[in-house]
Order: C-alpha cells, then structure tokens, then sequence
C-alpha cells in the first residue's frame, strides 16, 4: 500500500511511490534550508566586526544588520505561509530558496553599509517564502505518526540548534577566510537544497486555491513591523524614548484591528481557528517562549565567552556545540519515543522546566569560571530542554490545520519564534544594561570592577530567562491539552482536531 501526499500532482500511482520512496532525501532537502534560514540569524553576528572595519560604518550602525533581516523576515512570514497555499508549496520553496542565495551573494560582495544593509532585508524577504514552506512541506510528506514523530524531531533539532551552528560556522569562515563567507556559504546551501527540490519533491496543486486577504495581509505586516522595530528600537534606545512606545503601541493597535479584519473578510490570512485549537495556540506559545530565551542566551553567552574568558570566535563556536548535542538527541530520539505516548503537554512542560534549570546553572558564572563546572553542564541541559520543546511544538503547531491553511499555520510558528527572539532580546538587553548600571553605582571604575559588572548583567539575564521558561511551562501546563496528537488521516489529509 503506498503512501498519498497532498503536495503532488495526481498523475499515476508511480508518482506516489517514488515520493513515499525518497522522503527521507527529501527531509534532508528540508532541513538543509531550514538550516540556512535559522543560522543566518546568528552568523554575521560574529562576522560583524571584521565588516564594520572594512566597510567602515559606525556602532550605532552595526544594528541594522542584523535588525534588517529580522524586521523583514518577522513582519512578511504570514504573508509568505499564505502565497505558499496560493501558488504551491515547493514554487514557494524553490524561489525562497533562489532569492535568498541571490540576496546572501548581494550582501557577500556588498561594497559600502547600504548596500548590505540591503541584501540582509532581501535575505529576510526570501526567508519568510522560505521557512513556512519547509515546515508545510515536511507535514504533507510524513504522515505515518511514527514517522512524523521522528522527522519532526529532526527538523526541530535543526530550528533550535541552527543558531549555535551559526556562531560555530560565523567564527570559523571569519577567522580563516573572510566576513564575506558568512555569506557566500549560503550559496553552498541553497545549491544543493534547490537541486533535490527540483529532483525530489514534486509540485503541489491545490484543487480549492485561496483567495489573499489584501486588507488582513497589509495590517498584519505592518503591524509585525512595529514590533519587532519597537523592541530593536528600545534595546538601543530605551523603553521611554517616544519613537519606542509609538512603534510598539502602534504594532499593538494594527495587532487588534488585524484579528477584527480576520473575524470578518470571507477568506482570512490567518483563519482564527488555527490559533483557536488549544493544541495549535499552546504550540505557538511555547515556541514564542523558547524564542524568547534562546537567542538572548545565545547573545549573552557569546559575550561572556569572548570578553570575559577571552574565547576566540572558533573556540566560542566549538563551546556551544554539547548544547546542540543535547537538543539533537532529545529532539529526535526522546520526542520520537515519548510524544506518541505521552503527547506534546507533559514533554513541552518538562522541557522548559530542564531548560529553565541549565539557565540557573548558567547564572553561576563568574570572572573565572572553568568551562567544564559550570558552562557545559548548563549547556547540556539547555540543549535537552530546548530539544523536548521544539520538536512537539512544531508538530502540534500544524496538527489538524486543513491542508489549504498548512502555509500560514507554519508560518505563525515561526511567526512566533521570530518575535519572541526580538522582544526577548531587547528585554534581556535592557535587563543587562540595567544590572551592570546598578552594579557600578558607588564602585571606583576599574578593569576588575568592570568585568564583574558585566558578568553581573549576564547572571541577572539568565536568571530572567529561567523564570520565563518557568512561567511559560506553567503556562503550557494549563493550556495544552491531556491527550495525544490527532494522528493524519489516511492519504496525507491531516486529521482535524477539535
């Protein structure tokens, strides 16, 4: 008996066969732009000195490269889930894929600030095609629970794990060759990921295409827009400065008017029941938490290790790597075993606690702290935590959505993984700023003193980040359902849950 996906053309039944035959090439081809995506959030991070010293612009600048992609990605993702129903998921593949290699050229040959600038917003446009697409994709191939259980796992290790791959990757090609590469290797990526594409995953024709919400999809973006470009703004600027609070009350206020438009235009972007279903919402919430934790420890740690201990960018890569460890085997091996028989809640809830749990080892650190006490054993449990967290939420965040939506239902969770990233960065950032401050009031400046008030900041962050893991498993404790996931109907359809 074979196997129907819906994202194939109904020609034959050789068609079927072959699909069913190379889908797990066809996961590899998934996860590597998903790589891609997930690791350019975090590989010019440490490429950016060496960028600033050759193109010559200034520290108050040097935010807008990472901001620009973030902004772009964050604020067009539902739009990019909603084309991929429209005009099919692996089109939308396949060209997220083509533009982000061209933008990620663009930006490796970049000649002056603007210009990167630039290729970093086309990076985060092509991203936002791109990475809902992945996710829709990977839903429609596996639908045999337990075989989606093990290619989410998989594809979830690679979500988490993509950032600390991308401070390894950062330091090694800044180090060795040049901050260009840290572009250029997506060029790499993108290559092999759009060969098997083409080759490998067939094209999706919907029988019932939906129609755009123009009015929904314009509110929406713009509100993203201002939010993530409120939080930027108040990590540089501070929470009172008038141009903060107008972008963020306005992000708000275009937030209330899009969930009014969705309850009233006949084909809504993002139809409410998807974040309805208490399964889907609880998802999307718990990837909105890890986001939220995740990159500011990644920024917070990379400071640490390279300005207090004095690491290399190579040397601070390879320290992260036991975290990626920890989330590939908890995300493929214990989220395959324990999810089909204990269901997304206790593992979400006990993931976040774990995770919550490595943060407070963290916070232990001092001026001096050997790697092996106190850094690796945080990182381990970080990783087994962020691992039992990813995997089922991206999974229960597409459970049930009928195939027509799996677009925009994969594109509101990284949705909310993207913004959680933004606004828990500036908030920690201001926590950091704050505590350090505080530290130095009635101190006599000093190189000694200082480093303890950095190392301060970086404690008083994590021990934040933990308390949000913990309210967040309190959180989805309460709201994610008892019970399993609703296994996919018979020939790909995904099975409604109610």
């Amino acid at each position: 008996m074979t196997t129907t996906t819906i994202d194939r053309p109904q020609t034959g039944p050789g068609d079927t066969t072959r699909e069913h035959r190379l889908r797990w090439l066809i996961l590899a081809v998934i996860g590597l732009a998903q790589l891609m995506v997930v690791l350019d959030a975090t590989i010019v991070n440490i490429a950016l000195p060496a960028a600033q010293q050759d193109l010559g612009f200034s520290d108050a600048d040097r935010q807008w490269v990472v901001t620009s992609y973030a902004l772009a990605f964050g604020s067009l993702l539902l739009l990019g889930g909603r084309l991929s129903d429209l005009f099919g998921r692996r089109n939308t593949f396949v060209i997220g894929l083509v533009g982000f290699a061209g933008m990620s050229a663009l930006g490796g040959a970049a000649v002056n600030f603007p210009m990167l600038v630039a290729a970093r917003a086309g990076q985060g446009v092509f991203a936002a095609l791109l990475a809902p697409a992945a996710l829709s994709l990977l839903a429609t191939t596996f639908t045999k629970p337990d075989e989606r259980a093990k290619a989410f796992g998989v594809f979830g290790a690679v979500a988490g794990a993509g950032g600390a791959v991308g401070l390894l990757l950062g330091g090694v090609l800044t180090e060795w060759t040049s901050w260009r590469w840290s572009l250029y290797v997506n060029l790499v990526f993108a290559a092999v990921a759009l060969v098997g594409a083409v080759l490998m995953i067939a094209p999706h024709r919907s029988e019932h295409r939906p129609k755009l919400d123009i009015p929904g999809t314009i509110t929406v973006s713009a509100a993203l827009f201002g939010i993530v470009y409120g939080f930027s703004h108040a990590e540089s600027d501070g929470w009172s400065d008038p141009m903060t609070i107008a972008w963020l009350v306005a992000g708000a206020l275009l937030l209330a008017v899009f969930v009014v438009i969705e309850t009233r235009v006949a084909h809504p972007l993002l139809p409410l029941r998807i974040v309805l279903d208490r399964t889907r919402g609880g998802s999307y919430l718990a990837m909105f938490i890890t986001g939220s934790g995740m990159f500011a420890v990644f920024l917070f740690l990379t400071f640490y290790l390279q300005t207090v201990l004095q690491y290399t960018p190579i040397v601070t890569g390879v320290a992260f790597l036991p975290m990626v460890a920890g989330m590939v085997t908890s995300a493929t091996t214990a989220t395959a075993v324990l999810l089909p028989r204990v269901g997304p809640r206790v593992l979400i809830t006990t993931g976040l606690i774990v995770a919550a749990v490595g943060l407070a080892v963290l916070a232990q650190i001092d001026v001096d702290t050997a790697y092996a006490t106190i850094i690796l054993p945080g990182l381990v449990l970080l990783g087994l935590g962020m691992g039992m967290v990813f995997a089922p939420g991206m999974q229960g965040a597409i459970t049930g959505v009928d195939p027509d939506d799996a677009g925009v239902a994969s594109a509101t969770v990284n949705t909310m993984q993207q913004v959680g990233g933004s606004i828990g960065t500036a908030l920690l950032s201001t926590v950091a700023a704050t505590a350090a401050t505080g530290f130095m009031d009635g101190r006599v400046p000093s190189p000694q003193n200082a480093a303890l008030a950095a190392v301060h900041s970086y404690t008083t962050t994590f021990w934040w980040a933990a308390a949000i893991f913990v309210v967040g498993a309190a959180i989805s404790a309460f709201l994610l359902p008892r019970g399993l996931l609703p296994a996919p109907a018979e020939g790909g359809q995904p099975a409604m849950a109610h």
